[in-house]
């Protein structure tokens, strides 16, 4: 019995913490407007201008930020959403002022640096737990939990077993280094969030004003509608293009999903299976170069890498992500004789590139700033003019004056999410720094793995797994690459390679069972049931759960001591090797599948994906054999069927 299907403001609010937003009504309503508008204003102007001294820029993004989250988030999801309650007016000045001290009093405590007065210890109390608070209402509980447990190891180090054991932080210690250094709430998370995050947000706040999403369902329609389970198709690439500026894996479900999914039931696709196809395209938005939800900017200051270096490595996996879920949805559509969408009912792609493709122009602008060394945040401020002047080439698309000025406040609106979990993800720094505990829990799992590359990276993988349950891409990765990451890189990993395993798997969480939020969403938009939904999402996704363990054993793939002809080789046979997976995880390739035949799907495809001649010879040959067996027993099916019918 097919279950009720939400709509796509039920799914966002149940399942996206970061848009269960209040709908402000009155006066507060164009308070909230002017705040967030000033919010973007001074964005701009110091992305223009010059950036201010690290903890000036990241206090007055995050007292924005604060503001704005107590005046939108409510305490209690039950309370009023048309109005400010008192409590939630009152936590917005707290959460306004407490980062603010730091500006009004910079240069004092700078000159009294490690000698907080009680008053600072104040403040930094109610900081820190302003921030908290913040996170609970507007990321969730998964999140505060995690930096709430780090919070007790600090105090309670001496009475831990010998491996986790540490001095312990007094109370003064820990408020001191939290609040009033660049190594805790105000550390590098927050200051990628106050710089480049900010000015992407704002750029993808000014390209769905301009109707890119549109642009992008109806070039996909364009593309691969008329295919064999065209509609599947169209989620795959749509959720793809959609991802390289989406943040939120449950956002990309609703806003492609809300069009894709009605499509692929009516086509005749399982409910579960549509909701699936569409939460793991979604997911995949996040691992899509350039911005990989945000992700990218993290990691290449985490590692200490251009950001373009981090963006060239991402390339191959996601192209192997993608491969695998259109590969997968087209089995599935020849598995049940699924059929496509009439050429006559689909939007032509010439008059879609005449009438809209200008809309992409920033898109592609900011590839090639990239590319051509400009900084994240010069690339972003360029692209964010583009969008507005590009949408101004035709009168179809043209956005008014006033859709300016909402665009601003879009942005400030959409990075409140991202800069929550950025300061919230600087609590758990702040005390790995304090407490060494990141090499302790390195050390824990490799003792746990006994010392073995194998097993350490499967007990990593776990790891990432629970760590990412419900938590926003770039808190996920924080997390994930403090805690899990140093595992691998103390085994001899290199640091790209073991930072992309971690995120990875952090990521894919959104559609791993028990808590796979991007796949509840889909479940909900198709009325499926959730976790037959998020296991039909993981075995779409069966290239995150593979590639990882390929680039950490060969590097390649991240273009790591790779030329273009070993790129090109390992990709080629990668892309033959999706194929043997994706016949392995639908059981059908030209003709049903049998399990033992499944087995060796699998294990021809996953020796191609692994680069390496010996390797690639030996998947090529067990492929070659079992497409042989399959177009043999085709070739009976059918016949049988034809004398059926006589």
């Amino acid at each position: 019995m097919e279950k009720k299907t939400l709509t796509a403001e039920e799914v966002l609010a149940k399942y996206d913490r970061e848009s269960d937003t209040r709908n402000i009504k009155g006066f507060m309503a164009k308070v909230v407007t002017a705040i967030a508008i000033c919010f973007s204003l001074f964005q701009l102007y110091t992305a223009i201008f010059g950036v201010l001294d690290a903890a000036l820029q990241r206090a007055i993004h995050l007292s924005f930020g604060l503001v704005l989250i107590f005046l939108l988030y409510p305490t209690r999801r039950s309370w009023s959403r048309d109005k400010v309650h008192p409590l939630d007016f009152t936590l917005s000045i707290l959460g306004g002022a407490a980062p603010l001290y730091i500006v009004v009093f910079y240069e004092e405590l700078v000159r009294r640096a490690s000698m907080p007065t009680p008053l600072d210890m104040v403040i930094g109390v109610i900081g820190v737990l302003i921030v908290l608070e913040a996170a609970r209402r507007a990321v969730g509980w998964p999140m505060v939990i995690v930096a709430c447990g780090f919070l007790v190891y600090a105090f309670t180090g001496p009475y831990m077993p010998n491996i986790l054991a540490h001095r312990g932080v007094g109370v003064d210690e820990l408020i001191d280094h939290l609040f009033y250094t660049t190594e805790g709430i105000f550390g590098i998370p927050l200051g990628v969030s106050s710089t480049f995050i900010f000015l992407f947000i704002l750029f993808g706040a000014y390209l769905e004003t301009t109707g890119l999403g549109k642009f992008f369902i109806d070039i996909a329609n364009a593309v691969a509608g008329w295919a064999s389970g065209g509609p599947a198709k169209v989620a795959v690439l749509s959720s793809g293009l959609m991802g390289t500026v989406s943040g939120s894996s449950v956002a990309n479900v609703v806003g492609t999903g809300s069009f894709t999914i009605p499509m692929m039931k009516k086509l005749g696709y399982r409910p579960e299976f549509a909701g699936a196809v569409e939460a793991t395209a979604s997911t995949g938005g996040q691992l899509m170069p350039p911005v990989m939800g945000a992700a990218a900017f993290l990691m290449a200051e985490f590692i200490g890498i251009p950001y373009i270096q981090v963006v060239a490595a991402a390339v191959v996996p996601a192209l192997l992500y993608y491969s695998g879920v259109w590969i997968g949805v087209h089995l599935e559509a020849k598995k049940y004789g699924l059929k496509g969408i009439p050429r006559s009912e689909l939007p032509k792609f010439s008059e879609l590139l005449v009438e809209r493709g200008h809309l992409a122009i920033p898109l592609i602008v900011i590839v090639y700033l990239l590319v051509a060394g400009y900084t994240p945040m010069k690339a972003a401020l360029w692209a964010i003019i583009l969008a507005i002047a590009a949408s101004c080439l035709r009168k179809s698309t043209r956005i008014s004056a006033k859709d300016i000025v909402l665009g601003l406040e879009k942005g400030a609106k959409g990075v409140l999410g991202v800069l929550i979990a950025c300061a919230t993800a600087g609590i758990i720094i702040g005390v790995v720094t304090k407490t060494g505990v990141g090499l302790k829990l390195a050390s824990a799992l490799l003792d746990l793995a006994g010392g073995k590359l194998l097993p350490a990276m499967f007990f990593t993988m776990i790891t990432s797994l629970i760590l990412g349950m419900g938590v926003p891409t770039t808190a996920n990765y924080v997390i994930t690459s403090t805690i899990a990451a140093p595992a691998l890189m103390q085994m001899g990993v290199p640091v790209l390679a073991a930072h992309m395993f971690a995120f990875y798997f952090g990521i894919i969480a959104d559609v791993t069972p028990p808590v796979a939020l991007a796949a509840f969403a889909g479940a909900g938009i198709a009325g499926s049931d959730p976790m037959r939904t998020g296991i039909n999402a993981s075995k779409l996704a069966i290239a995150a759960f593979v590639v990882p363990y390929i680039f950490v054993f060969n590097p390649v793939l991240l273009m790591i001591n790779a030329t273009a002809a070993t790129v090109l080789w390992s990709t080629c046979t990668a892309l033959v090797g999706m194929v043997g997976l994706s016949s392995a995880m639908i059981g059908y390739f030209l003709a049903p599948a049998s399990m033992p035949i499944r087995v060796l799907f699998f294990a021809g495809g996953l020796l191609l994906i692994d680069p390496g001649l010996f390797t690639d010879a030996i998947g090529a040959g067990v492929l070659a054999a079992l497409m042989v067996f399959q177009y043999i027993k085709r070739r009976k099916l059918a016949a049988k069927k034809a004398a059926g019918a006589e």
